[in-house]
């Protein structure tokens, strides 16, 4: 794949205007304001797997009309007190798997918590937990979960799933190894589009990680791709083709554009800038609009991978940098 969006001189400046409904911001209020009267009932299950380094929790807790959300928190075993904690969000199809899969945080002294995605987890790796229950109380389903419910913001499968990402970050803070006021969010691709949701629906986090974000400036990406998972709105609406203004109305509720001009967290985004998944100008566009102080790496020659394992190293570096090490790790 060659280059094929708009050249780095012109990314750098993409600031397109959003598309935001005048309710945005009372409609995820009175959607957080609803979770909340459930019970968080976070719980924390020790897990052995016979990893002698770390302790491992089988994590459950309410998300989105108090429904059970299952997850894993990770601890190193040696710490003298309460730890920062990364919360990570994972890609599209992808389930939670198991909790020796996610031990990177932990081993540079972190509490982490990963959380499973309702629905998913039939794509690709190892399962998820989480069934959807406003879908189907038994089973996990194969994408495509970009049209569920797309005809209202009310229906739509992301209300759900932005909701329990902020829940998430609730059940984190509740466990007493972990430091209240130390949170960042991370993912990739799904997961970087979810954690600019979770960090301007939970203000208190103080960073956010985004790689190669996917859920940002859907207009565009439909417009310039034919790739999946856009491309689920894109064949919806060869169908639905009256269906149109209806369906981007919906859609302004949960774009990554809206909600990075929310956040003031400190954050490092990542850009593919050869990405037909998630497009480097939607990327941008959500980056420029986010409006705490920012970076972020550009990997000119990679597609959806983005910056793989050289962009992990340079997360690590940024949160050792932001929190200035863990100095409650024995």
């Amino acid at each position: 794949m060659a280059f094929f969006d708009l050249p780095l001189e012109q990314l750098v400046a993409y600031r397109p205007q959003p598309e935001v409904a005048p309710d945005f911001d009372d409609f995820w209020t009175r959607t957080l304001q609803q979770a909340r009267t459930h019970d968080l009932n976070a719980q924390f299950q020790p897990v052995d797997e016979g990893l002698k380094l770390v302790e491992i929790y089988d994590v459950t807790f309410s998300g989105y009309g108090g429904q059970p959300v299952k997850g894993w928190f990770v601890l190193p075993k040696d710490r003298s007190g309460p730890l920062p904690c990364v919360v990570e969000y994972i890609g599209y199809g992808g389930g939670r798997g198991f909790g020796f899969d996610f031990l990177l945080w932990a081993n540079a002294g972190y509490a982490s918590l990963r959380m499973d995605t309702r629905g998913q987890g039939s794509a690709w790796g190892a399962p998820g937990d989480t069934p959807d229950l406003a879908v189907d109380g038994t089973s996990n389903f194969y994408p495509g979960f970009m049209t569920q419910g797309i005809l209202s913001p009310e229906t739509y499968y992301y209300r759900r799933l932005f909701t329990d990402a902020a829940r998430a970050v609730e059940a984190a803070r509740s466990h007493p190894a972990v430091d209240r006021g130390r949170i960042a969010v991370t993912g990739s691709s799904q997961g970087g589009g979810i954690s600019i949701a979770a960090a301007a629906l939970f203000p208190d986090v103080q960073a956010v990680l985004p790689d190669v974000p996917f859920l940002c400036h859907y207009r565009r990406a439909v417009s310039i791709v034919d790739s999946m998972p856009y491309g689920e709105i894109t064949n919806f609406l060869k169908v639905q083709r009256d269906r149109a203004d209806q369906v981007f109305y919906t859609l302004s509720y949960f774009d990554g554009v809206n909600f990075a001009a929310r956040t003031t967290a400190a954050a490092l985004y990542s850009v593919g800038l050869m990405d037909t998944v998630c497009p480097p100008s939607t990327v941008y566009a959500a980056y420029n609009h986010h409006q705490g102080p920012k970076d972020i790496r550009v990997y000119a020659f990679n597609h959806h991978e983005g910056g793989g394992s050289h962009h992990t190293r340079e997360k690590l570096r940024f949160l050792d940098g932001f929190w200035g090490g863990v100095a409650s790790v024995t």
